[in-house]
């Protein structure tokens, strides 16, 4: 993929990164927006299809261009915890697209998409953790709650949806093929 590409595919991933969330904010309560997590599906494309540079890029802007222009999240640390934890999941996605190879691309897109969710939800933890230790405690139960419980739901889309995404963006020829074709011969 070009650089051009490159910039071009995540311009539109940060943008729906923004876009998506206002959409499923409409749903009854907003809960759908919480537990879902709209912003993230962009953001981990963007590491598995363009890299680790533009996909970290992505993860750090989107939610802080989308607090300031839809004021989602609202400013304060939930922005910082979210461009932490979605900087590490475009950059985990790309380094894991970048250097495991099974031979197996849907092998490789979980790894990649498990790993960047494991570790970007750890690291929005602690940076939450240490910017919550004046004066509101934070530990291990808030941090499943916060991050796994309400989460689940989410979870389960990201984990349904990406891959077949980026398997099929990769079959259309925008993203390069991972392994050459096998002969059926």
């Amino acid at each position: 993929m070009t650089g051009i590409k490159r910039m071009v595919a995540t311009a539109v991933l940060i943008t729906l990164g923004i876009v998506l969330p206002v959409i499923f904010h409409m749903i009854p309560a907003g809960i759908a927006g919480r537990t879902l997590l709209p912003m993230h599906v962009p953001v981990l494309i963007a590491g598995l299809i363009v890299g680790p540079f533009y996909g970290f890029f992505a993860g750090l802007v989107t939610p802080l261009f989308s607090s300031m222009t839809m004021g989602m999240p609202v400013a304060g640390i939930a922005v910082y915890r979210m461009m932490v934890e979605l900087s590490v999941y475009g950059l985990i996605g790309g380094l894991s697209m970048r250097y495991i190879r099974t031979g197996r691309m849907i092998i490789d897109l979980y790894i990649g998409l498990v790993a960047a969710m494991i570790l970007g939800r750890v690291a929005a933890g602690v940076v939450q953790a240490f910017l919550l230790t004046g004066g509101t405690t934070f530990n291990m139960a808030l941090w499943v709650s916060g991050y796994i419980t309400t989460s689940i739901p989410g979870i389960i889309l990201q984990i349904i949806i990406i891959p077949s995404i980026v398997i099929g963006l990769e079959r259309s020829g925008f993203v390069p093929r991972r392994y050459p074709r096998r002969n059926s011969d």
